[in-house]
């Protein structure tokens, strides 16, 4: 595995040399993030020859990348190899399994479980090339050189490239709740992260026909109704308060104060920051999710991210960057800011122990939503509350239909944020086997544990990382059986599924008890 010693703070870059590295294995699996791992070592303890691709410079994903306050949901739906990890993070804490940990932790976690099971991760393999025959995938390229031909493939990335490559079915944004008769899609104004006091959206106060302020859609709401926004990102941040750890936040190039005119008038209208969403993970080093109207969420400026290249996806990876740091520096220095609560913010910054490589700041955006698989199964929110079953479950999911913010709006006269659901789903549901394969006679070998066939709310709730994990294992346990029948994934019996992933120690069947743990967003 290459070690990125000098590694900036970035998205993509073109690599700098080419491999000319061909592998042929059992199974190709396309990005080294959490599920994606967990489905190599799967793969690997079944005896499977098998290939692991990341497109970026880092191990892990979002559960090394600063989610390290884990959104459970119920810990007893989690099984298999996703337990095992909580259990390996336990270990490095002296503890049973560990739940809330720093995010050096998890990546040391994953980096030694792979030399452990002799499996290279090759770094920079951004895609650039997918080959099928007879809707079967014979082999995939990347720039820097490596070329894959493997009997099955798993796409674990948060973007669903390889099956877009692919050819498969997908969506992007959220359907209309027509679409699937759902009350919580589309469009919607609601009450949670909103704004608490009246802020002008016009460039110039009271004008309207001076335009309105960046970042503020001029949009005719309708609510409920269907487009092509996702939810916002941001970066899930890694503070400290331990003079010995704290590295101080610092102005970043390029800072301009024009950039938080809406969060200036915010404050001046009566807004102060607040400490939520500071969560203590361990030993001072807390990871500070967004909270409130304006914060580490940049909404509304990832919309195109699903869909663009990887040169536009840096851009806009870097424009999240500089807004978060800004936002850090605004909230220490800015005049507006409450004085009471920039004396104890000055007490933070990033911790020295985590992001080491990247000065303290997580290396990893937080791409909540990209593009979601449409197969023949498309989970909805009737399934999240208990109203649908399914008879081929492969995972149970158990959180809060959850999605943030996905656009700001004028209502009458006044700036409003949309798109904010946070519902409770009920007891933990199953997820279907169909959800992560695609529709019959699109593509025959491939798994997509993470862009699973999801509506937008429904993906609110399955969108954990636990759970992306005990879906990548489910992926590897089918394909394993494909391998060994010789045949499609659409036809791998789920009678025999079910014995392997009850052998794997999957949690397949309600679960006795209930524990909620609704620890991040």
């Amino acid at each position: 595995m290459t070690d990125f010693t000098h590694n900036p703070l970035r998205y993509y870059a073109a690599p700098e040399k080419k491999l000319n590295l061909d592998l042929n294995v059992d199974l190709c699996v396309f990005a080294g993030n959490s599920g994606g791992i967990i489905a190599a070592i799967s793969a690997k303890r079944k005896g499977l020859s098998v290939a692991l691709l990341e497109p970026g410079y880092h191990l892990g994903g979002l559960t090394a990348g600063g989610l390290g306050l884990t959104d459970i949901g119920n810990k007893f739906a989690i099984g298999g190899l996703s337990r095992e990890f909580y259990r390996r993070v336990g270990k490095k804490y002296s503890k049973d399994e560990a739940w809330v940990f720093a995010p050096h932790i998890a990546e040391e976690v994953y980096r030694e479980w792979l030399e452990e099971m002799e499996i290279p991760c090759h770094f920079e393999s951004f895609l650039t090339e997918v080959e099928t025959v007879d809707n079967r995938i014979i082999r995939i390229h990347t720039e820097n050189g490596i070329t894959v031909q493997a009997k099955q493939f798993i796409d674990a990335s948060y973007e669903g490239d390889l099956m877009a490559m692919a050819g498969v079915s997908y969506t992007v944004g959220r359907e209309s709740n027509e679409t699937y008769n759902e009350t919580y899609n589309g469009r919607q104004c609601r009450h949670k992260h909103q704004f608490d006091f009246d802020v002008d959206p016009y460039l110039v106060e009271g004008d309207p026909s001076s335009g309105l302020l960046p970042g503020i859609d001029d949009e005719a709401f309708v609510q409920g109704a269907g487009d092509q926004r996702v939810q916002a990102y941001n970066f899930r941040l890694c503070l400290t308060d331990d003079p010995k750890k704290r590295i101080p936040f610092t102005k970043p190039d390029g800072y301009d104060r024009k950039d938080y005119e809406l969060l200036i008038r915010y404050c001046e209208a009566g807004y102060i920051p607040e400490f939520e969403k500071f969560d203590h993970l361990i030993d001072g080093i807390y990871d500070m999710n967004n909270h409130g109207a304006v914060s580490t969420d940049y909404i509304g400026m990832n919309h195109n991210f699903p869909e663009a290249s990887y040169a536009q996806r840096e851009g806009i990876f870097q424009a999240h960057v500089q807004w978060v740091k800004g936002l850090m520096w605004f909230w220490l220095t800015d005049p507006a800011v409450d004085d009471s609560f920039k004396q104890r913010y000055r007490h933070f910054g990033w911790s020295n122990e985590d992001f080491t490589k990247t000065g303290g700041f997580s290396h990893a955006l937080y791409i909540r939503e990209a593009r979601r698989l449409v197969g023949e199964m498309v989970m909805t929110e009737h399934h999240c509350q208990g109203d649908e079953t399914i008879e081929d479950t492969i995972s149970l999911a158990a959180y809060t239909m959850d999605s943030h913010n996905c656009a700001r709006i004028v209502v009458d006269g006044k700036v409003r944020n949309e798109g904010d659901v946070q519902v409770h789903s009920g007891p933990p549901y199953p997820i279907s086997y169909r959800c992560i394969i695609p529709k019959r006679g699109e593509c025959t070998n491939l798994y997509v544990p993470f862009c699973i066939s999801a509506s937008h709310i429904a993906f609110g709730s399955i969108r954990m990382e636990p759970v992306f994990m005990i879906l990548a294992e489910s992926a590897a346990e089918a394909a394993s059986i494909a391998i060994e029948d010789n045949i499609d994934s659409q036809d791998v019996p789920y009678a025999k599924l079910k014995e392997r992933l009850i052998t794997a120690k999957q949690v397949i069947t309600p679960v006795p008890r209930v524990e909620n743990i609704q620890n991040g967003e």
